[in-house]
């Protein structure tokens, strides 16, 4: 039964505030089911970008002329909208990068002078982005620490009885994602957070898949640190957000050195600015730091209770739907505890060949390993067709998908 929050929802108004998705693909009309790899931009982001080119343009906190301080208005503006949106203490706890993978990148290069010594041990999970894996193991490499892994069982949830096991006086530091963005299944962060915090350890939070579909509050989380791309919650690329508490962030040597991250400079030594710029060297990306706060904004005006809501309605649609009509479907990642992301197999038919002929249906998914290996070796496959939901999505596309796979099944099986 749909809920009436569901029924209330305005589609239609959101379906024309995203002009990409007004066009044809192959002559017929586009479905796009790739969110989870990067969201389509509303026309007030579009709009944005071009308002901060024709009306802002200079760079931040170092001009004393009328368009630097504009700049500089808006981009610490945007930081507080974003210290809003995820309920940071501090705006100076919101740190703007270039994505999820650069904060998570600066998170382990600083981590790594000093703060991590050889002997130390890094949890990962099963579950993670190479983008949180492969940092760690670099850290692992120049440190001496070691690297151990949460295990995940045949639905792709983590093993929680032997992720407690992991934890010992020499984890230092757990990282793992909030949703998977291959499978769709939340972890339990609440709970593992407070698990890390009881063996002294800090905790960094994938939450790239997360921000677009749930409220996040790190606060109420306890997370140390946050991280999180603005191009997959309707901003621009190229623009990111590393949250990380207070006191942390002040033991952590800056990641990279240059303009914007000194306090003073000499030939003899350099002291560092205070947060948050000790960790935004360079001109940043200031139009995308501006944007991202008026994408972070239209998200709001909708409600992330409501495009929760929305959202789940469309996966559990989609789900039974693909169920009922193709008997040799296979899910990955099939549990109750997901959001958005259909991660399946038909028959023995490759990824591949279903994706390229969807594509010449109007439909867009995602196939291969969706940057998680690990995943697939796991599950003993190459890869995954992936149709990934955003609140722009409809019924009638996830119909236009199963119409699409019908007719790529009955080519290929």
């Amino acid at each position: 039964m749909i809920s009436e929050s569901v029924a209330a929802f305005p589609i239609e108004k959101i379906g024309k505030d995203f002009p990409i998705l007004q066009q044809e693909v192959y002559g017929k009309p586009l479905v796009y089911f790739d969110n989870a790899a990067s969201t389509q931009k509303p026309q007030v982001v579009i709009d944005a970008i071009s308002d901060y080119y024709q009306q802002i343009n200079s760079n931040v906190h170092r001009g004393v002329h009328h368009l630097s301080q504009k700049a500089t208005d808006a981009f610490e503006a945007s930081r507080e909208t974003i210290r809003k949106h995820i309920n940071a203490r501090e705006s100076h706890e919101v740190l703007f990068t270039k994505g999820t993978t650069d904060s998570i990148n600066l998170v382990a290069n600083s981590l790594s002078q000093g703060m991590i010594k050889a002997g130390d041990e890094i949890i990962v999970s099963h579950l993670e982005h190479h983008s949180n894996i492969v940092p760690w193991q670099m850290l692992c490499e120049r440190t001496g620490a070691k690297l151990r892994v949460i295990p995940i069982n045949e639905r792709g949830e983590l093993i929680q009885e032997d992720f407690e096991k992991l934890l010992n006086a020499k984890t230092k530091l757990v990282a793992v994602n909030h949703i998977s963005n291959a499978l769709g299944v939340i972890n339990p962060i609440k709970e593992m957070i407070a698990k890390a915090h009881a063996s002294d350890a800090w905790v960094l939070i994938d939450g790239a898949q997360s921000i677009p579909h749930m409220k996040v509050d790190v606060q109420d989380l306890d997370a140390d640190f946050y991280a999180f791309s603005g191009h997959k919650i309707f901003g621009p690329t190229g623009i990111g957000v590393l949250y990380g508490k207070e006191a942390l962030l002040e033991q952590m040597p800056p990641y990279q050195g240059g303009g914007e991250m000194i306090a003073e400079v000499t030939f003899e030594k350099t002291t560092y600015a205070t947060l948050p710029h000790k960790f935004e060297a360079g001109t940043p990306h200031i139009e995308g730091g501006i944007v991202l706060g008026t994408a972070i904004d239209y998200v709001n005006s909708i409600g992330l209770e409501a495009i929760a809501a929305y959202e789940q309605e469309l996966l559990h649609y989609g789900t039974e739907l693909l169920k009922d009509r193709f008997p040799d479907l296979r899910i990955l990642g099939d549990t109750e505890h997901k959001t958005s992301v259909i991660s399946f197999l038909l028959g023995d038919i490759h990824p591949y060949d279903i994706g390229v002929i969807l594509d010449k249906l109007g439909v867009a998914v995602r196939t291969g390993h969706h940057c998680t290996q690990p995943i697939m070796q796991h599950f003993g496959i190459s890869g995954t067709i992936r149709a990934s939901f955003a609140f722009y999505n409809t019924k009638a596309e996830i119909d236009q998908m199963a119409e699409a796979l019908e007719k790529a099944h009955n080519m290929l099986a």
